[in-house]
């Protein structure tokens, strides 16, 4: 049963000693560790910290052996695994490296076959699933890959169908679902990148791709939640199309829902829609809802001066395949100045509706998330310039 509206509050943690946006965080036994990210020059950091939750108190940890931004990061066991990403140059990594909680020390371990930025990665028994990312020629990936940290090997597994990258997965049961994000489009003889919709499950038992029904509509900046078995597509920029009559990318509250047991999507009706049309937000579950948590709702080229950031060139294409706000901004145009979201909301599935909740404390966009429990991490991002900001969602005590 989802808990009410009135169960949600904000825990507000110190500050992280590092601003940064597109940062790596993972949670293991009361402790927050945050990892990389890119500063307000856009260049990758090496700097990894951790926050310890009852003393409220961060601890500055050895820094990246390999300075990096949106890798994939998992805990296991007592060490922190950290993989891919894109280096200080902007080009995507090979590179794995592990941190040792108890000796408080890196070590480099085996590195991908090919360097990837934007992998989707997911853990079950022990081993991790590396999927997707984007290659050196900015080329999305369909790459899958198991790693198994007693052997220090990565293991080549049947292809993506769709290459992608920064997809969402959901381990649920012995599949792993994706949601593809980005995928190749030629136009022009010039390579561009394009939401795609495509959806598909790899089954770990016998290691084979099942294709379901694409998503129904072709979103950028999205998310992505897994409640109840149930899959949510949310939100996002839409682009003018046929079917629509607006003549430039927009935001949308769409909220489409797949249910793996009946194999199909649903479109709810305009009284499911989410309240607020946002893009560049975090969602996730928490106390039985789905929950939509800040973003943009408009933004312009003005924007980015006060947000701190470089816009990319075309000689820094790979800045812009972290799916960063500034290539949101490019595509909304001028005017419509505004600041990221603060506003949450949560989806009750018993009463399929939408219901506010507690704002934010640090309206932000392009966020880190980690869940843990009882509690939804929001991490860095951008405010007005990269965010230190550290805040979790989380549900009451009740007496």
């Amino acid at each position: 049963m989802a808990a009410g509206a009135g169960a949600f509050a904000w825990a507000t943690f110190p500050a992280m000693p590092t601003r940064r946006v597109y940062c790596s965080a993972t949670h293991r036994d009361g402790q927050l560790f945050v990892l990389g990210g890119c500063g307000g020059g856009g260049r990758a950091l090496g700097a990894a910290e951790v926050l310890d939750l009852p003393a409220q108190r961060w601890t500055t940890l050895p820094p990246l052996p390999t300075p990096r931004a949106g890798a994939a990061a998992l805990a296991l066991g007592k060490q922190i695994l950290v993989v891919g990403g894109v280096d200080v140059a902007q080009s995507p990594l090979a590179s794995v490296e592990v941190y040792h909680v108890d000796e408080g020390k890196w070590e480099k371990k085996a590195a991908l076959a090919q360097p990837s930025m934007g992998i989707s990665a997911v853990q079950r028994d022990g081993a991790v699933y590396a999927l997707g990312g984007m290659g050196a020629d900015t080329s999305p990936q369909a790459l899958v890959r198991v790693y198994e940290p007693a052997k220090d090997h990565w293991q080549p597994l049947p292809s993506m169908p769709t290459p992608c990258y920064g997809a969402s997965a959901f381990l649920q049961g012995n599949k792993i679902f994706v949601l593809a994000a980005v995928s190749p489009l030629c136009t022009g003889g010039r390579q561009g990148k394009l939401p795609v919709t495509a959806f598909e499950a790899f089954d770990l038992e016998t290691r084979s791709w099942t294709r379901y029904p694409s998503v129904p509509s072709r979103r950028a900046f999205a998310a992505c939640a897994m409640a109840d078995g149930i899959v949510f597509s949310l939100g996002g920029l839409q682009q003018p199309g046929p079917h629509n009559f607006y003549s430039r990318p927009h935001f949308v509250n769409t909220v489409e829902m797949f249910d793996p047991t009946q194999g199909v999507w649903s479109k709810p009706s305009r009284a499911v829609r989410m309240r607020e049309k946002r893009a560049d937000f975090v969602a996730g579950c928490l106390g039985g809802r789905v929950v939509a948590v800040g973003g943009l709702a408009r933004l312009s080229w003005l924007g980015v001066q006060h947000a701190g950031l470089a816009q990319p060139t075309p000689a820094e294409p790979r800045r812009a395949g972290l799916q960063c706000h500034i290539p949101l901004l490019r595509e909304l145009g001028k005017g419509n100045q505004s600041c990221p979201l603060d506003s949450v909301e949560g989806f009750s599935l018993s009463r399929k509706k939408w219901e506010p909740l507690p704002p934010m404390p640090t309206g932000r966009c392009s966020c880190s998330s980690c869940p843990a429990p009882s509690l939804l991490f929001v991490i860095g991002g951008v405010a007005q310039g990269p965010s230190g900001a550290v805040e979790a969602l989380c549900l009451r005590e009740v007496p």
